[in-house]
């Protein structure tokens, strides 16, 4: 397909951060001493996000120990391992009343189990403070160790999130220390499970049209339930650039094409995430698939 690089399109163009629930979700992170991969990541959907009173919390710290060609999180060596952190993310969720909380971390591959325990006990924690709540998980590879994936799997997160990103040919530079077989073994362990998967891709990073419903196909042999796919957006100048805008009419393509797949749920936009509206995703996909939770 033709590129279409330069000004950024109208369908790109989101609000200021602003508003009484955005200030509060602000206050209540800040007063937990949390972090969210919204600022971290320079989601452009915080503003939208904290003002339905949402917020993906990133564990772990904010430094992660991996160098992604597209993610704005810091790299570099991680200082502290805050074992008080799930007992506040639990705080923060009953403060803003959530019915589905996101939970996303840095990569720890300087940890022996990756981190995996934190994910863990705060999963254990929301569930003890906020019954009822949904737990979604966006968590690392791991290295593929099948003992720290237990050790989350253990917990039983209603949905186990873990990003492809992007397609094989490419990970060298959007995802150097990944690999792609090794994120697909991850998910395809998770689901043997029975746990609820997802997982997320970007598009004009330099991919194919044709490489995406690729990539879709292997996580529907792997029978992931739900796909997101959004537009990757150059966080800062010494990310890898926009290779191309993609289209809402390629959007709502892919997601034809995955739906006739058999995913459960497609969430496919210039703007998607893989947690942007998360909590309704998760009751589609239920509605979609038959389930009632």
């Amino acid at each position: 397909m033709a590129k279409n690089r330069g000004k950024r399109p109208s369908w790109l163009k989101v609000r200021l951060p602003q508003g009484e629930n955005y200030r509060d979700v602000r206050s209540i992170i800040d007063s937990n001493r949390l972090h969210t991969v919204c600022e971290s990541a320079r989601c452009p959907n915080v503003g939208e996000c904290w003002n339905r009173r949402t917020a993906t919390f990133m564990i772990l710290g904010n430094i992660c120990t991996r160098s992604c060609g597209f993610c704005a999180v810091k790299t570099g060596r991680p200082t502290e391992l805050d074992l008080e952190e799930p007992f506040r993310v639990a705080e923060a969720v009953a403060r803003l009343r959530l019915r589905h909380a996101v939970i996303t971390s840095v990569n720890r591959d300087e940890l022996e189990d990756g981190g995996a325990s934190i994910f863990a006990e705060t999963i254990r924690q929301i569930r003890k403070r906020v019954p009822g709540c949904r737990v979604e998980v966006l968590t690392p590879d791991f290295k593929g160790d099948e003992k720290a994936l237990d050790l989350v799997v253990e917990a039983r997160p209603d949905i186990f999130n873990h990003n492809l990103e992007t397609v094989p040919r490419l990970y060298p530079t959007v995802r150097p220390q990944a690999k792609y077989d090794r994120s697909l073994y991850v998910l395809d362990y998770v689901k043997r499970k029975g746990l609820v998967t997802k997982s997320g891709l970007m598009v004009g990073i330099g991919e194919q049209p044709e490489e995406i419903i690729e990539v879709l196909k292997d996580l529907r042999r792997i029978a992931v339930d739900i796909v997101t796919i959004g537009q990757y957006l150059q966080p800062t100048p010494q990310h890898l650039p926009v290779d191309r805008y993609v289209t809402p009419d390629e959007f709502a393509w892919y997601r034809k094409v995955g739906l006739e797949m058999g995913f459960s749920h497609v969430e496919s936009g210039p703007l998607v995430r893989s947690s942007y509206h998360a909590d309704e995703q998760a009751v589609q996909a239920e509605a979609e698939s038959g389930t009632d939770g």
